[in-house]
């Protein structure tokens, strides 16, 4: 019997007081959690196993995905972390959705370091609609919001991840995006809160993954395509972008980051590579105009490596014209 003056008297259900009671008997404490863990799960239901109860249980903590009203499908552009070109392969993803006649919205979700206002040349503050929503601000066609409308351009974001995720939530939830067929996301680098928050909120047709051939980059973005698959986000494939550089002059191609680095990361996770975007000086150049290469130079082999990828995109996610 446990001591009278034990707190675990008062425990519910004497689960701990079984504990204390079998530690003064002599059983190792090791061997009662064991069993009292054993007892828990398996308490309920003799025709629920074990693990049907522990999915049940885990599943409490997982907030109910609601879809964005007017949006037909979402797409998540990643990658496990920056710099290979991310947003910039999001921009011209969105642009390229919108060239076959789509209608395309195109969220920044990369809260300390928004890229989607200077890429898609916008500035200004959201107007507010009648019921208190952000209106998108629109360029070559295609709803925009980011938090970098709501800030000076570069005013740092010194935040904490309960602001972000508040932030991130007003994003979804407080803008009127209209009626959309596609809305890109514009992940941050990494696999963290965002990532997690916003796959587990809403419904996601797909996940596209961004890396360069590079070996550092590639085990980023095998550790994001894995966090994708673990929520139950359908990876629609991977992106290998910056893959050569070819000489302006002499056109000879150079793999600066390596070749078929991406290639092989797809082959090892049974994935499609969706596309394969060159190292180019206009597609950067562009970029930094607020001019993307697919509506500036639509009929450049740059472009239409981006027109490329967003076919590919199109013709994995259900209910798209094929």
């Amino acid at each position: 019997m446990p001591n009278r003056r034990c707190p675990c008297r008062s425990s519910d259900g004497g689960r701990m007081a079984q504990l204390c009671g079998a530690r003064s008997r002599g059983v190792g404490t090791s061997a009662a959690l064991a069993a009292l863990a054993a007892r828990f799960w398996s308490s309920g239901s003799t025709s629920e196993s074990v693990q049907e109860r522990q999915k049940r249980l885990m599943a409490r903590g997982v907030p109910k995905q609601k879809a964005i009203p007017g949006v037909k499908q979402v797409i998540v552009v990643a990658s496990g972390k920056g710099g290979v070109g991310k947003s910039t392969t999001a921009v011209n993803l969105a642009l390229g959705l919108a060239a076959y006649e789509s209608r395309v919205g195109l969220l920044d979700a990369d809260v300390h370091g928004p890229s989607i206002p200077r890429m898609m040349n916008l500035k200004g503050n959201p107007a507010l609609t009648d019921s208190n929503l952000m209106i998108p601000l629109v360029n070559y066609g295609i709803n925009c919001m980011s938090m970098g409308f709501l800030v000076e351009e570069t005013a740092p974001i010194v935040w904490r991840g309960l602001m972000v995720m508040s932030a991130i939530e007003k994003l979804l939830r407080q803008v009127e995006w209209g009626q959309l067929d596609y809305l890109v996301i514009d992940m941050p680098p990494g696999t963290g809160d965002v990532q997690l928050s916003i796959s587990q909120n809403i419904p996601i047709s797909g996940a596209v993954i961004v890396s360069t051939p590079q070996d550092i980059a590639l085990l980023d973005a095998e550790r994001a395509a894995n966090m994708f698959q673990k929520v139950n986000v359908p990876v629609l494939g991977i992106v290998q972008n910056m893959s050569f550089f070819q000489c302006p002059k002499c056109k000879h191609e150079t793999y600066i980051f390596g070749a078929e680095g991406a290639k092989e990361l797809a082959t090892k996770l049974k994935l499609d590579v969706l596309g394969d975007i060159p190292l180019h000086m206009n597609i950067r150049e562009m970029s930094d105009k607020g001019q993307p290469i697919v509506v500036s130079h639509p009929d450049s082999p740059e472009a239409n490596a981006y027109l490329r990828l967003s076919a590919e995109v199109m013709k994995k996610l259900p209910g798209s014209p094929r």
